[in-house]
């Protein structure tokens, strides 16, 4: 898999893109991340991606000009995602991570200042997606976001589990929060851990892991529960936990 991510500040992304499962991911030839700097496609001496909005206001508008250029000349392949991150975009869910995953080639524009010329969002962007409902000084750190969660999804980024398995039971990917995990001490300051999951009984434990996901969503994320896939099992489960299924 490839991933270009287009910015003007290139030297945001060695430490994180380097580190953990999206630097093993790379090292283990499952994809690569490119990085390009935005200022190498402008054509003054100042370098100058930005300018005045016309009609007036406050801040900077990126220019038009270096985006498309630094996009065409990556020679992308014909309908290729081309995603500008910005708060105007859609929110970026699991299941936007999983279909970009499915991709051959992702390219990432990170905006700046006041917003990007619109011209740039119509015709050269395939997509806007948001991280979340705040605004960043500029889409970098979004990008970072999106990178880490596509290429953890990537067959044999994870290492560790065989790939289905080691992310299906993933918050969101599910459709439900993830259950509650535990490790090594079984007690610790009078903390216990629950006795199903010392028991050895797989299906028992599978069943308190679902009963508890499904509460911990109620009680958190109940908004969620419209969407997931729930069994007759489920739905009575959250009956006793005080749902109403609408």
């Amino acid at each position: 898999m490839q991933v270009h991510i287009v910015t003007i500040f290139p030297e945001m992304f060695p430490a994180p893109l380097g580190a953990g499962i999206v630097g093993r991911a790379q090292e283990a030839g499952l994809a690569a991340v490119h990085v390009h700097d935005l200022r190498g496609f402008t054509h003054d001496r100042r370098r100058t991606t930005d300018g005045s909005p016309f009609g007036g206001g406050p801040g900077m508008v990126m220019r038009p000009e270096p985006l498309f250029e630094a996009v065409e000349s990556l020679k992308l392949p014909e309908g290729a995602p081309i995603v500008a991150l910005t708060p105007q975009g859609a929110p970026f869910r699991q299941a936007d991570a999983e279909r970009l995953a499915a991709e051959e080639v992702v390219t990432l524009l990170c905006g700046r200042y006041e917003g990007v010329d619109e011209r740039v969002m119509a015709e050269l962007a395939t997509e806007r997606l948001s991280i979340g409902d705040y605004v960043l000084s500029g889409g970098e750190l979004a990008a970072m976001v999106v990178v880490d969660a596509i290429l953890r999804l990537l067959p044999g980024a994870l290492g560790h589990a065989p790939h289905g398995e080691a992310i299906a039971d993933d918050s969101f990917t599910s459709g439900l929060l993830q259950y509650p995990q535990y490790t090594r001490p079984a007690e610790y300051r009078g903390m216990s851990v629950p006795d199903v999951l010392l028991s050895g009984d797989h299906a028992a434990v599978e069943r308190w892991r679902r009963n508890e996901a499904l509460r911990r969503t109620l009680e958190r994320r109940p908004e969620l529960l419209a969407q997931a896939t729930l069994s007759d099992e489920d739905r009575k489960e959250l009956r006793k936990l005080g749902w109403r299924d609408a």
